[in-house]
This record gives C-alpha cells, structure tokens and sequence, in this order.
C-alpha cells in the first residue's frame, strides 16, 4: 500500500457553510475524493494518524464501533450532527500495537476514543460509504520530529499488510493569524521549503524534517507543530519511497500541500 499526507481543512468545512471560498472547498473536496484511487486494491483497513489526537506513548483506538469526538467550536448545530460510521478493527488495534512494541516503543489503546475531526471530515469525502475498517494512532506528546519518523517507520511493514496508512494534518495552521493577510505569505514561504525539503532523497528529507523548526518562517506557519507532525509519520512510513507532490492549492487564501508515497 501507497502512504499518504493529507491536509484535513478547518472544522467541518465540507458539511456546512464556513465562509471559505467555493472555489478552494470544491479544489480540496475533488482532490480527497482521489484519495482511494492511490491505493492500488481496496485496502483492509486505514490507520490514520491525525493531528487531533496526543497520548503519551502511541496509541491505538480499539473500539469496534468508534464514536464520534466533535472537537471543534462555535459552528453551526449541524455540525454536531454529522456522521461517519465507519468501522474499527480491535484486532489490527493489538497488532498495531504489537509491531510499535517490538520496534521498542511503549503503546496505549483507548477503547472510548471516537473519530475526530482530522478523521471523520476528510475520510467521510473520500470514503463516504464508510464501509472499510478504520484505526486511529495517536501521536506521542512532545511532537518530536525525530521520534515520530521513527514511528512511521516502524509502522511501515504494515503496507505490505493492505493496510493505507494515512497522515491527516496540515501544512500550515496558525489560527491566531488566520484570515490576517499576513498569513498568505507565511503559508508561501513555509510550503515552498516543505515541497523543497520533500523533493530530497530519503536520507536528506528526513534530516531536514527533523529541522524543520529552522526553515524559513517556521514557527509562523506552526506556532505548535501537531499539524505537521502527521507528516514526518507519513515520511517514516514510507521507507525509501520518494514523495510525490499531489496537491497543491490555497484554502481560504492559505497555501497547502498533500504527499503521497510509494504509489504504483
């Protein structure tokens, strides 16, 4: 199976009306409905990595009928009423689990834990019949680069399991700037040195994600760096599979990518 990073949106942005521009929903709608044609067969399942969800070793929800975690704020009633019913898978939850174990990290799993946003929105576009399993994994607390390309890539003999690893985040989030003009271009500037960065060959783009806090405006695009993070689990995944840039656009005037890995 083919790796893949996709950016997720802002709250429930293709379910109710947000204010963003038509023209980039419609532009980031279309390229998530593309996202199942990168897998080669229907997949067994999906682990998808989001940005929503921190732990203090990876973990895992193992709930065979996930629930839905609304975590976001102040849109309207509708919102809180969306669905995606996709099924867990308890058994890939523990084997999960047990291949993060054997490549020497501690795990957790939460049989509580429902689809959050960085989950349930994108995936219920792309996926829509929700009708193939679904795993969450969270990320370890402390966002460190260097540690989460070493957990994508022991999670990379997954792929040869069926199993589509997916990254859900963002390549830029700075909601304290958000609709400031001066956002644009920090959003340009921070998204040229990422499509540079994942250009490089294995060795040197995962040397540069580890510094990615010195890239030119940095901290500006990802004051904290939770949206970015499913990227370098994406990165890890994909062993030495070059990354190919498969979106490219602006949402609501911001500049954002999507990377793909490994596809045939």
């Amino acid at each position: 199976m083919p790796v893949v990073f996709i950016p997720h949106g802002g709250g429930p942005w293709p379910f109710v009306e947000t204010g963003f521009p038509p023209a980039d929903v419609d532009d980031l709608k279309r390229y998530l409905r593309s996202v199942p044609e990168v897998a080669p067969r229907r997949p067994r399942a999906l682990l998808v990595i989001s940005a929503h969800w921190e732990a203090a070793a990876p973990s895992v929800m193992s709930s065979p009928r996930p629930p839905m975690l609304y975590d976001y704020y102040g849109f309207p009633p509708e919102s809180y009423r969306i669905t995606w019913p996709a099924p867990g898978d308890p058994q890939l939850a523990g084997h999960v689990e047990a291949v993060l174990r054997q490549a020497g990290f501690q795990t957790g799993d939460d049989p509580a834990r429902g689809y959050d946003h960085g989950t349930f929105v994108p995936l219920k576009v792309a996926y829509p019949a929700a009708d193939i399993p679904v795993v969450q994994l969270s990320l370890i607390e402390g966002l460190d680069p260097a540690q989460h390309l070493a957990l994508g890539r022991a999670l990379a003999p997954l792929r040869d399991e069926d199993i589509f690893i997916i990254g859900s985040g963002m390549t830029f989030h700075n909601l304290r700037i958000f609709r400031d003009p001066r956002s644009a271009p920090i959003a340009e500037t921070f998204d040229a040195w990422l499509r540079e960065t994942m250009a490089l060959e294995p060795a040197g783009r995962a040397e540069a994600l580890t510094r990615w806090a010195s890239a030119p405006a940095a901290r500006l695009a990802h004051p904290r760096e939770e949206h970015l993070i499913p990227l370098m689990v994406a990165t890890g995944a994909a062993r030495d599979d070059a990354a190919r840039l498969a979106y490219n656009n602006t949402f609501a005037g911001l500049r954002l990518s999507a990377f793909h890995f490994g596809e045939s």
